[in-house]
């Protein structure tokens, strides 16, 4: 995809980009270059000014110094429509579709398509969006359907097409794959884009996409461009250094439990024949100081088993025992009652982790409230004291607790919002793709929180949709398909190309037995 010999020009030119924030500096010198049909990377920490680098190119705000040329001439947006009429447009990662309009009007907006009386033809905007859908590969679109009643995959989909709709010259895609399935669809895409000419400065965490993609990426550390680098000639472990300063950390090996261990303990947790969403009789066992993967494709049930494990959804049949005791969970408060210690980091942190008008402090310490308060009253002094116990032991620095957690960059809510759950106290945690959207650093830090756990003797059942991490953490790993475990690992049988098989309905095979 990136053998293509190079324009001469560039058709964006970034030079010495700084941002402050009072005394806080987002960005304090950042200078790097694209060409047209170049698929350009944009890597480094969450933190590391990339969200700041997008608002100042798509007109959100502006630099306090620094230049930018496009297309040979002074570019400075003020809003994402001016970047947009000179040919610059973006798939946010925090989403910025309106999930009260339907799909039509998020395609069409802000011009609506009007009728012959001049108001706004729902028919039109409809038969519009219905061309667009299909011209980008997503004509299982409903153009009719809320936004709200969409899976957040087909969002994502829905906020890139909208963004190619307008035909840029450069198209910024931040996080573009995090919650997506399959990267086919998108790849297929990228490639008829730079065909075209079209550049795309693509900002994401999973080195592999980048280099399927990209021959040179841009790192960013504290602000400041480090550098612009070939990346034929660059390994992940140098990537990582540019980064954040420090080589990458060897994966500790995984300690599990062999079978026989495990018939001799009782599970921590126990769930036999569950039916709840479209899960179908699933059964499966946790046990003490074991971290077991849930691997599947994006809709094939993991999402209604973690949600109906913690009450969120009505289950239909089945099972579950916490410490050999059954136990009736049909609601988060139930989850965490007395003898029943199980703790959710939910799939969406935006949407359904954060408190967003809250100190990052009191986010974290609101899993623990009978800890700082007392008759209702909450002591800020208690409170602060818990959340700085537990912010050393997920990665998060100090001087982040005062913070509305709204100004942190995701990989620094995500800790937080593991610090709250840990803060629960609970020993078994159910962690939603927790790594999803945040940098090679804060997933470390997120994996030591998480090994750390475990080692003194925590139970996790962690779903990830990136198949390495579940490779690098799983003592055992479920492959979740069409609702029911179509395979399970341990061990050294935990591999990619397996996982993969059985996602795919292509392996079905229970651990202990021959395949």
């Amino acid at each position: 995809m990136h053998a293509s010999p190079r324009p001469e020009k560039p058709i964006l030119q970034v030079d010495g980009l700084c941002k402050s924030y009072g005394p806080t500096h987002a960005l304090g010198g950042v200078s790097f270059d694209i060409y047209p049909g170049e698929v350009h990377a944009l890597l480094g920490e969450n933190g590391a000014g990339k969200s700041t680098l997008v608002k100042i190119l798509t007109g959100v705000i502006s630099p306090n110094d620094g230049v930018m040329q496009f297309d040979g001439t002074a570019y400075s947006p003020r809003t994402i429509l001016q970047a947009r009429v000179v040919g610059v447009t973006t798939a946010f990662q925090e989403l910025s579709l309106l999930p009260n309009l339907t799909v039509a009007e998020n395609l069409s907006l802000p011009r609506l398509t009007k009728g012959w009386l001049g108001l706004n033809s729902k028919a039109n905007n409809c038969v519009a969006a219905a061309a667009t859908l299909l011209k980008f590969g997503l004509c299982e679109l409903e153009p009719m359907k809320l936004v709200s009643e969409l899976s957040l995959a087909d969002r994502q989909r829905l906020e890139i097409v909208r963004a190619l709709s307008h035909s840029p010259s450069l198209l910024i895609l931040d996080e573009p794959t995090a919650v997506l399935p399959s990267t086919e669809w998108l790849f297929d895409l990228i490639r008829k884009e730079t065909a075209k000419g079209t550049a795309v400065l693509y900002i994401s965490h999973r080195l592999n996409e980048i280099r399927q993609l990209c021959a040179r990426a841009t790192v960013l550390r504290s602000g400041c461009s480090i550098g612009t680098t070939d990346l034929r000639d660059t390994n992940d472990a140098k990537i990582f250094e540019m980064m954040v300063g420090q080589r990458m950390a060897a994966s500790p090996k995984q300690s599990g439990l062999n079978q026989l261990a495990m018939k001799l303990l009782t599970p921590r947790l126990r769930v036999e024949g569950l039916n709840a969403g479209i899960v179908k009789d699933l059964s499966l066992n946790l046990y003490p100081g074991q971290v077991v993967g849930l691997a599947g494709l994006d809709g094939q049930g993991q999402c209604d088993l973690f949600h109906g494990l913690f009450g969120l959804i009505p289950k239909r049949s089945g099972n579950i025992e916490v410490d050999g005791k059954t136990v009736t969970i049909n609601s988060p408060s139930a989850a965490l009652a007395a003898g029943i210690q199980v703790a959710l980091l939910p799939e969406e942190r935006k949407t359904q982790g954060i408190f967003g008008d809250l100190a990052v402090r009191s986010n974290m310490a609101v899993s623990a409230l009978n800890r700082i308060g007392l008759f209702g009253l909450i002591s800020g002094k208690n409170e602060k004291q818990l959340a700085k116990g537990v912010a050393s032991q997920v990665g998060l620095q100090d001087r982040y607790l005062d913070f509305q957690i709204t100004d942190l960059s995701g990989g620094n809510q995500q800790k937080a919002l593991l610090g709250r759950v840990l803060l629960t106290g609970a020993n078994t945690l159910l962690l939603f793709d927790p790594t999803r959207g945040v940098d090679v650093g804060t997933k470390q830090a997120l994996y030591l929180a998480i090994e750390d756990f475990v080692r003194k003797g925590g139970s996790v059942l962690l779903y990830s949709s990136e198949l390495a991490e579940l490779v690098r953490l799983s003592d055992r790993c479920l492959v979740i398909y069409e609702g029911r475990i179509a395979a399970e690992l341990e061990g050294d049988s935990i591999e990619e190309t397996t996982l993969v098989a059985a996602a795919t309905g292509h392996y079905r095979h229970k651990a202990g037995e021959a395949a």
